[in-house]
Formats: C-alpha cells, structure tokens, sequence
C-alpha cells in the first residue's frame, strides 16, 4: 500500500469514527474493510473538509470541486463517454423548452413538499446512486447519507459504493433505495436485494443501462483505477480477492431480471437508465413500480439524446401507470421546473452532490440540495405555481 493510500485510510477511519452511531453499528469499519490493492493514482487522497458552501450556482460548483478531487477520481465522475456529445447534450436539451411568465396568478409562497413511492420528501430533488463517493471525501456515503437526511429527501446508495449498504444505512435516519447493478453471480445479487430489506431500505433501483461499460476515454488517458474496493462487493474477510463474477457485471438485462429483483428484495422495483417508451413499458409488464428516465449522465451511449429530450416521449406512453423519476444533466431550478412539466415526478441529481460533498462533506451536500430549492422556488413563483402538482400542469413552450 502506497502513502497516499494509507493516508486517506486513517483520514477515512477518523471521518467514520466521529459519525454518531456509526462505529456502535458497525464495529468492523477498520482499515481492512477499506483497504485495497490497487495502488493510490494520481497521488489520490480524497478532501476531508467540513462546513458550509458559499454557492452562486451548481454549474461553477464542479470547477471549484476539481480543484480538491484528484485528476483521476475527478475524470471518473464528470467526464463523459466518446466524444462527450450526449454529456453536452444533457444540458443543452433543457434550452430547447421554454418557461412562460404568469405573473397573475394570486398564488402564494411556493410549496416544494412531494411524496415519492409512499415516503415523503422535502422537496422534488433526491440523490441518485453514484458509485464510490469516498473518492470525493473522506466520510464517502456516510457523509452524504448525513447531508441527504438534513435536507429531508432520499439517498440513492449504489452496488459499487465505497462503504457498504449497512454501514450507509447506519449513518443517518434518512431513507434510502438501493441501487443494484446485476452481478454474474446471481446468488450474490440476491443477498444484496435481501440485505438491502434488512437495512431499512425503501426500494430498488435497477439500473439496466450498463450490460457493458461505455467508451470513456478521459479515464483512460488518466490511467484511472480505483483506489478502493467497494464496500458492498466484499465478503465476510475483507483481505480476500473478491471473486470475478461478483465485480461483473450481467452482459444482459430483461423483464426476468426486473422479476428477479422485485422477488428477492420484496422491495418496489424502480427501473433506472430508460430512455425509450417501449423499454418503459416492459418494465412495467414486468412489475416495475417506477421508471427512472436516464441516460447515465452521458457517461454510456454517446450520440444519444439528452434525457430530457426523450422524457416527453416516455412520460406519454407510461400515462402515470408508475412515478417517473428523471436524472442526467439537472444543474438548474429552471430545470427542476422543466423535467416535472414536461412528465417527472421528482429529478435526481449526482454529480453536484459529490461536488458538494467534496468541498464541505455532509454540509456541503445539505448546501447543494438546499440551493437547488431556492431555485425551484424562485421558478415556480415567477411561473404561477405553487406546489409541485401546479408544475406537472404547466406547459412550456419550444424554443
């Protein structure tokens, strides 16, 4: 093990140990659980700030965090695949719809508060699964988890976190679905489905868009591997090799696979990386109770729309059978706004919470959410909305 990885394991023991409850929970948090055997890249040490965030906006927020990530761990969370035209594109499609000003409506303060699946939120934003959050920060999910339940919404926690789904669950009251890539080794994705229920998780997010990994060329040019091996993909001895068939991932997705997950977890199924209303259908054929419109942040099939292009579409056929959570390029509170007018029931955001994270850990992500809030607001005064179901009565107008 190099320095830089020693370092950031006794930063990321400490960080753990100061989490009230979390030590009790989980006495096996040692450098062990953490340790890996892939050498530290680009002199890797994940940031270890704490406190509040001065924020302007999200967009500046990610040249402020590549400032504390490092190059490699960094190029892992905002760079895209190819040639990045669909990363572009997730932004650029929210230009393309137009909010209208009402300006005398009579409506009053707006009121962001929304349900999801049965679990109340504070607002239409939740945090969806992004893989390996230590590499941002030393408290890794236990510091977002923290920050998602302070800001009152729910906590995407992914197969390939850095810490493990207990240990996620033990760090904050908050609730949290649980993101499940579906591993070769079959039986061990159903002990995670069943582990997930143990620990208190509210649903499952399948996502069925990474069969195989897309084209991400930044982080081949940065010689990127992780630092860490994922919590959740360890066994009862943390020094063991974790076998091949549990780090692959399936080379095929189906409506069995979605049966699969809804049996073994006895969970609500969400289905995450949908973009064409066929797909959506099939999901719900197959018992899906929510469909996650995404196209992985850009991050897999480059050349394809921008999700919020293909939302309309998606929305039209599932004609509210289930929610329909949206994710992929929201850095705005106009673009909160435009994703529930145009068909979404809540967004999803990841990467800024990350950067939030690295720059003020668990307050940091309190900061990002909040921010995100101000800006709905604001939007949905300006527009004549006051509440969440005003919004998904609005119609926008094409650019």
């Amino acid at each position: 093990m190099t320095d830089d990885s020693r370092r950031f394991l006794i930063k990321t023991a400490a960080a753990l140990a100061a989490l009230p409850g979390l030590a009790r929970a989980v006495p096996q948090v040692a450098e062990p659980a953490l340790a890996s055997s892939a050498p530290a890249v680009n002199g890797f040490a994940a940031s270890s700030a704490e406190g509040p965030l001065e924020l302007i906006n999200l967009i500046e927020l990610e040249a402020q965090a590549a400032k504390v990530i490092a190059p490699g761990a960094f190029s892992y969370i905002a760079r895209g695949a190819g040639d990045e035209w669909t990363l572009r594109d997730n932004r650029n499609a929210f230009n393309r719809q137009l909010i209208i000003p009402r300006v005398l409506s009579g409506e009053g303060p707006p009121d962001l508060r929304t349900q999801i699946l049965g679990t109340p939120i504070a607002s239409p934003i939740i945090i969806t699964p992004v893989a390996a959050h230590g590499l941002a920060h030393v408290s890794a999910e236990a510091g977002t988890a923290r920050g998602a339940a302070a800001a009152g919404t729910i906590l995407g926690v992914s197969t390939v976190s850095t810490l493990n789904l207990e240990q996620v669950a033990a760090a904050a009251n908050g609730p949290k679905w649980f993101q499940l890539y579906m591993l070769q080794d079959v039986e061990y994705s159903a002990q995670l489905l069943r582990r997930a229920k143990a620990a208190g998780y509210k649903a499952v997010v399948l996502t069925a868009d990474t069969t195989v990994v897309g084209n991400r060329e930044d982080g081949q040019r940065q010689r990127f591997t992780f630092p860490l091996k994922p919590g959740n993909l360890l066994g009862d001895d943390p020094h063991a090799p974790i076998p091949p068939a549990r780090q692959a991932f399936a080379v095929r997705i189906d409506q069995k696979t979605i049966e699969f997950a809804i049996r073994e977890s006895g969970l609500p199924v969400i289905v995450k990386g949908i973009s064409h209303p066929d797909d959506a259908l099939k999901a719900i054929e197959a018992g899906a109770s929510g469909i996650q419109v995404s196209n992985h942040g850009g991050r897999q099939l480059d050349g394809a729309p921008g999700a919020f292009s293909v939302l309309p579409a998606v929305a039209k056929a599932v004609k509210r059978q289930v929610p329909i959570i949206f994710d992929s390029g929201i850095r705005r509170g106009q673009d909160v706004f435009k994703a529930l007018a145009s068909g979404a029931d809540v967004v999803a955001i990841g990467r800024p919470v990350l950067y939030g994270l690295a720059l003020g850990g668990a307050q940091g992500v309190q900061a990002v959410l909040q921010h995100l809030n101000r800006e709905l607001s604001i939007t949905m005064q300006l527009a004549g909305t006051q509440t969440v179901a005003d919004i998904k009565a609005t119609v926008l107008q094409p650019a």
